[in-house]
């Protein structure tokens, strides 16, 4: 958790401190409240009367009858003074169709700059701001004349005096800040689409919708937009503002809602949180399109539902964590901050913060801490289901291993073993003279002689110190076209591909050779111990159970002639091989052959 929150105040903080290293003793400005000017209202002039200034001004009061006509706003030089030698105004958007500003100089000169909504011009600066400054610094100023053309609310107008030098540095802290919190805002929309899309989860897809619309908020609030649609500066830009915050407060508490596990949440709760959500993002239309009436009215009940919907989601999560939710944990530390900001800036004035970006600037922030919280959040759950799943995996591969294993020599058992053999029996050559050992395949069945006995006279342990014994040497002959197996008790099976009939009657002496060649007498097993080999080739169409029987029969012959022998299943060849020494050594005059009985 330290690790992800010292993250995210680098992503955030890190630009603002790189931008200001350079501005910070140059960040003194002076707001300008509406009570600093007298005003005057008028019917909007004609152009050939534009700079004609009222003719009665009040200095008390508060404007009243300006939406429809023209607000005049008129300060004497006092608003200057501070020891600026090059003041600048700064003004930010909102709703007018045109703004013009006289710098009263002490020669009588009164030198105009104006905007409308449509055409800022090279006055909009990045955080929603208009910068207006005099041509000529060299004659003092005595006064400033505003005039807004069907302003919407006295109530949304800030103005502020900042000298001229600070002025682009504010601006350009205030860019790098944006930035920064609007890269964050679209990365994570991105990548909660994307969590969308893979999960099939309703909560992502609302998460990435909110992240996109802040961004997009920020984008319009910023008047970074301009850069590619200049004719929506001023009105547009700030009834669109305000139709898309509305929006993305309702899918804020939606987004919350889908996070918290339904059975975690009472159902009135949550109906009753959707339903102020759907009320804030409905009231959010009249409030954005309206140009005049009482917006200040209706800015205080949408102001009063979305505290009311804030105080239903906290409600939902304390709720939710009680009864042990994950999701109200991890919505709580994303969400913790936006809600505190969104709440404080419903009762406390910031607007003189962050170079004048106000409580706007730190939504966005808030805004880019949430989406990257949960995004961390997110990808942490993800990752540990990951890894759980991995060792689930895991464990069942080893589980599926053991269960192919026979647990006292490590040899694969009767089920392993017929998995790995299983397609060699895809393609098995016919049989006949042709002793190439392409297509051949053929199994060995090995017992092991008197065990029984063994068992009888030196104990089980003994026993099974002579298996592991015997499975050991066994596994020497493992290898892509030999496979060794356990069936059970004291018989051993080993598959052979790709070998003809001379090399498979000396592989399978050798292997007879090699088990009576075992020294047990580390298990106090003092005798030699032999073994009985049966051989089967295997025919075109056969499978396991056919060549098994037959194996097992030429076994069976093994073990009543004698034992300690090789005996292979007829398979339909012109006679037996060369004689081999160790049959003679057994007294026998060559390896014998047992007639193989067809399975039917």
């Amino acid at each position: 958790m330290a690790t992800r929150l010292a993250l995210v105040l680098t992503l955030l903080v890190a630009p603002a401190f790189a931008a200001t290293a350079t501005t910070a003793a140059l960040s003194r400005s002076d707001w300008l409240p509406i009570s600093a000017f007298c005003h005057a209202t008028t019917p909007i002039p004609s152009a050939a009367h534009d700079h004609d200034l009222p003719q009665r001004v009040a200095c008390s009061g508060s404007p009243a009858g300006y939406q429809h006509g023209s607000l005049w706003l008129s300060g004497d030089a006092h608003l200057f003074q501070g020891g600026r030698t090059a003041p600048v105004l700064m003004v930010h958007s909102t709703r007018f169709d045109r703004l013009l500003v006289g710098f009263r100089h002490a020669n009588g000169v009164t030198e105009w700059q104006d905007v409308r909504s449509g055409d800022f011009g090279t006055h909009w600066r990045v955080g929603g701001q208009m910068i207006f400054a005099p041509a000529n610094f060299e004659s003092p100023l005595s006064g400033i004349v505003l005039r807004f053309d069907r302003l919407a609310s006295t109530g949304v107008l800030r103005l502020r005096v900042v000298e001229a030098s600070a002025a682009e540095g504010q601006i350009s802290a205030l860019s790098t800040l944006t930035g920064a919190g609007l890269m964050l805002l679209l990365i994570g929309a991105l990548y909660h689409f994307a969590m969308a899309v893979s999960t099939r989860r309703m909560f992502f897809a609302l998460q990435g919708t909110w992240a996109t619309l802040m961004a997009v908020w920020g984008l319009v609030w910023s008047q970074l937009h301009l850069f590619v649609f200049p004719g929506m500066a001023g009105t547009v830009s700030s009834q669109a503002g305000t139709l898309i915050a509305g929006l993305a407060m309702m899918l804020a508490a939606l987004s919350l809602s889908a996070s918290l596990e339904p059975e975690q949440v009472p159902r009135w709760l949550r109906r009753l949180s959707i339903a102020l959500a759907l009320g804030v993002g409905t009231l959010a239309v009249p409030l954005g399109l309206l140009r005049a009436g009482n917006l200040d009215a209706l800015a205080t009940v949408e102001g009063v539902l979305f505290l009311l919907m804030v105080l239903s989601i906290m409600a939902s999560m304390a709720v939710a964590w009680r009864r042990g939710s994950a999701g109200a944990r991890t919505m709580l530390g994303a969400w913790s901050v936006p809600l505190l900001v969104m709440c404080t800036s419903g009762f406390f004035d910031l607007g003189d913060i962050l170079w004048g970006g106000g409580a706007q600037m730190l939504v966005i922030l808030a805004s880019a801490w949430q989406t990257v919280w949960v995004a961390l959040s997110a990808t942490r759950r993800f990752a540990a289901l990951r890894l759980e799943r991995d060792r689930a995996l895991l464990a069942e591969a080893a589980a599926n291993e053991q269960a192919r294993r026979d647990p006292l020599t490590g040899l694969a058992n009767r089920r392993g073993f017929l998995e790995t053999i299983a397609p060699c029996f895809d393609h098995v050559a016919p049989s006949g003279p042709d002793d190439s050992g392409e297509g051949r395949v053929a199994l060995l069945l090995i017992d092991i002689d008197s065990f029984k006995a063994i068992n009888d006279t030196y104990g089980h342990d003994a026993g099974d110190a002579v298996l592991v014994a015997i499975a050991q040497r066994l596994a020497r002959w493992t290898s892509p076209t030999q496979s060794v197996a356990r069936l059970g008790g004291e018989e051993f099976a080993l598959l052979v591909t790709g070998m003809g009939r001379f090399a498979l009657v000396n592989f399978a002496e050798s292997i007879r050779l090699g088990i009576a060649a075992c020294d047990h007498r580390a298990a106090q097993v003092p005798i030699r111990v032999t073994a009985s080999i049966g051989v089967a080739l295997a025919k075109a169409g056969d499978d396991f159970t056919r060549l098994y029987r037959a194996a097992d029969a030429a076994l069976y012959a093994a073990k009543s002639a004698g034992r300690d022998r090789v005996v292979f299943a007829d398979d339909g060849g012109e006679g037996p091989p060369d004689l081999l020494p160790a049959s003679r050594a057994n007294g026998t005059d060559g390896v014998p052959f047992f007639p193989r009985r067809e399975v039917h």
